[in-house]
């Protein structure tokens, strides 16, 4: 008989699953035992294995897609068995339950249902008939969601030109002009000066005098903020001032009267710059902000110098070589950049350290370590030890004996409770190519520096492999994050939750240090310990760190 198989749960925090790839297609013949897919969790990539025999009549799931835990990804049975049933019987469920109400259901007696009354459709306005256009707040900018109106140029019943800039907007970086591009009578304003809008949110409506635009703020379900005046009272005052601002525009006999945007206008005043003086870049030279941005004052002088150029050569002075201005070349580059889906290894890291650090206290005490003492009594241990020991390996035995003598440290917080453990589990972060593992070192604290070395290394290089298991990665009491192979100088972590602490260990530097009165060369390394204030206080964590330092400048200690 055809039997499902179903995503399986394969670590305690996973709640779906990726399948990798397949080892088996449809139509093989599965036997128990056999590796059926690999399976990518929150924590690795691990084989899945079938225990069931069979021919593989279905695969229900893609290489690379995920699926949620005990959903159906195969079906395994008898060479030519229907196995359509299975699935179906899945579905059928909720399909029936959604129609039996129907089907139960009476109707009602003829006489008593009432006549509903009648409702007059109202008849659907197009939209497009309407002589008028919406403005709505733009996207001034990469990282702008609303804009604040800070000035409005015209008011309603103004005529407008499809160049005029009808608003100052201030926006998260600037404060820039709205141009609506659209040339009519200022109908509508749904903003008042001061407050703000969301990007794409009805600003204003532009259009022929009159136009009723009800149907406009209807379609976009926006209320007015301002009490629009309506448009054929202020047409009357807009037509008798029309034409004597239309002159007025056209006209440079002063400062005032130059065509220029207001935001242009305030930014020539504030900096003493004469219009006159600006050569417009906009529509009829009209000047616009950058136009006064690039102005210099340079550019008026030779007009202003003009009458004295026409004095005899021979009473100026000789003027001064001018400097070449320098001309940079043109460099165009081209914007290019790649993406990629996000594991479920990244998602579960995303997720658990956004949690640590966003709901522990972490707080941060950092102390330097003489490592003179324990370079030279590595160098002796490795002569005649079985296996290589790392500097990491003096670290996890000194933070494993160090534990012991501090309980506090060695602790979770569990909401309502504080667990202190008397055991010492020691995880050991591991990078791979998809992310961070960390891997446990079980009972460290009465394991050898030999003992320690090899099992880290096994466990390093399953992690890296893809063969560590969950319950390989589960457990710890405290964490150690060793970035000193890369030479890194000092760094905080995260906290691995529900470890209280996690240590972060730097390269071992070559500087001066003092010793007895005088400055000789030593080799230093800086650890870090973040701790969750809910459980560990600052004297707590910087006795424990007290005391793994001397350990580790005193390495003899650890065989004590």
């Amino acid at each position: 008989m055809a039997e499902v198989v179903k995503m399986p749960k394969m670590s305690d925090t996973m709640t779906e699953g990726v399948l990798a790839k397949w080892h088996k297609k449809v139509g093989d013949t599965v036997k128990s035992g056999d590796v059926l897919a690999e399976i990518e969790t929150d924590k690795a990539t691990m084989d899945f294995e079938s225990y069931q025999d069979g021919t593989l009549l279905y695969i229900g799931v893609q290489e690379g897609n995920a699926v949620p835990v005990d959903a159906i990804i195969a079906v395994l049975g008898k060479e030519g068995e229907d196995y359509k049933p299975l699935l179906e019987g899945n579905a059928t469920p909720a399909a029936e339950t959604k129609a039996a109400p129907a089907a139960d259901a009476k109707p009602a007696p003829a006489e008593d249902k009432k006549p509903a009354a009648p409702v007059e459709a109202k008849p659907k306005v197009d939209l497009a008939s309407i002589p008028a256009a919406v403005i709505r707040m733009p996207l001034l900018s990469d990282t702008m969601t609303e804009g604040t109106i800070e000035k409005w140029n015209f008011k309603v019943g103004d005529t407008v030109k499809a160049d005029d800039s009808i608003a100052d907007v201030a926006t998260d970086k600037a404060t820039m002009e709205v141009v609506g591009y659209e040339a009519g009578t200022l109908l509508y304003i749904g903003v008042k000066e001061g407050e703000a809008v969301a990007v794409n949110g009805i600003i204003a409506i532009v259009g022929k005098a009159g136009t009723d635009i009800t149907p406009l703020l209807n379609a976009d379900n926006a209320a007015p903020a301002v009490e629009a005046t309506p448009a054929d009272e202020a047409a009357p005052a807009a037509s008798s001032d029309a034409a004597p601002i239309a002159t007025a525009t056209g006209s440079t006999e002063d400062d005032s009267r130059v065509k220029a945007s207001p935001l242009a206008r305030k930014i020539a005043k504030d900096k003493g710059i004469n219009l006159n003086d600006v050569k417009g870049s906009a529509d009829g030279g009209r000047i616009i902000k950058k136009d006064i941005e690039s102005f210099t004052p340079s550019a008026a002088k030779p007009a202003a110098t003009a009458p004295e150029a026409a004095a005899p050569a021979a009473s100026a002075p000789a003027a001064a070589p001018a400097k070449a201005p320098i001309v940079l070349p043109t460099f165009t580059g081209e914007e290019k950049f790649s993406e990629r889906n996000v594991t479920q290894m990244r998602k579960a890291i995303s997720r658990r350290l956004s949690e640590s650090l966003f709901t522990a206290p972490h707080f941060y005490v950092t102390m330097s370590i003489d490592m003179d003492q324990a370079i030279a009594a590595r160098g002796k241990i490795n002569d005649v030890a079985p296996v290589k020991i790392s500097f990491n390996d003096f670290v996890v035995k000194a933070v494993a004996v160090a534990l012991k003598q501090h309980p506090a440290i060695n602790s979770s917080f569990l909401g309502d409770k504080i667990r202190t453990n008397e055991h010492v589990h020691i995880g050991v972060a591991v990078a791979v190519d998809e992310g961070l593992l960390v891997p446990v070192i079980r009972f460290a604290d009465g394991k050898s520096l030999s003992h320690i070395s090899q099992e880290v290394k096994e466990l390093a290089g399953k992690a890296k492999n893809k063969k560590l298991q969950p319950a390989e990665m589960e457990g710890s009491t405290f964490t150690i994050s060793n970035l000193g192979m890369f030479g890194v100088d000092e760094f905080t972590a995260i906290i691995n939750t529900p470890n209280a602490c996690i240590l972060a260990v730097s390269g071992i530097q070559a500087v001066p240090v003092v010793k007895n009165g005088a400055v000789v060369p030593g080799n230093v390394m800086k650890v870090t310990l973040s701790s969750d204030h809910r459980v560990v206080d600052g004297a707590l964590a910087a006795a424990f760190l007290q005391t793994l330092k001397q350990l580790l400048e005193e390495p003899v200690r650890l065989l004590i």
